[in-house]
């Protein structure tokens, strides 16, 4: 009766061991550059743990606020000096950093300033993966778009922009994107976008 106790106090006692050590681990290691985390990243700091741990210890984290969800599978470490205003581009090349994706669409040409009044906090990146809206709930959303375009192909228009941490499209690329992927073209600005072309 005296064993079943100790070992029933042991098991509610390790999840808090659980959350205090990520707390730790995650003081040391997150600054503006390192803030986002997935299941992955997490289960490598905890490789003691199955996935189905670490699935249930980021869920208390996230409900306790020491993590904050950003997308399905995407956490953030809220105590880390973050650019608040990168947060969506950061997760869209977190999410798909095993495929080819590019800032392009609405969001090159929004910052081109040929299109106005593109919805704050969504984000439209071409990607060798499906096409694909993500939810960001308060962060936003981020627009997949499928391409079959080889990097090679437009090694011209592709430079790496390293605040956003992903490759931006030129404002001619962009144009050109929208056209192949038949976006609605009446937001454009074609004083301004044919001096692009």
């Amino acid at each position: 009766m005296h064993g079943m106790r100790r070992t029933h106090h042991t098991h509610h006692t390790q999840p808090m061991q659980r959350m205090r050590r990520l707390e730790r681990i995650l003081d040391e290691l997150c600054d503006s550059e390192h803030y986002m985390f997935s299941g992955d990243d997490i289960h490598a700091l905890f490789p003691d743990l199955n996935r189905a741990a670490v699935k249930a210890l980021l869920s208390r984290a996230a409900a306790a606020g020491v993590l904050t969800r950003v997308c399905h599978g995407l956490y953030l470490y809220p105590r880390a000096p973050y650019p608040r205003g990168l947060v969506l581009y950061h997760a869209a090349a977190k999410i798909r950093s095993g495929r080819f994706n590019y800032l392009s669409l609405e969001s090159v040409l929004s910052d081109a300033g040929v299109i106005s009044q593109v919805p704050i906090n969504w984000i439209t990146v071409m990607s060798s993966g499906r096409s694909y809206v993500m939810r960001c709930g308060a962060y936003g959303s981020i627009e997949f778009v499928h391409t079959k375009k080889h990097p090679n192909d437009l090694a011209g228009d592709l430079r790496y922009d390293e605040r956003i941490r992903m490759w931006r499209a030129s404002p001619a690329l962009a144009l050109s994107d929208m056209r192949q992927t038949r976006r609605p073209m009446d937001l454009i600005d074609w004083s301004l976008a044919h001096e692009l072309a």
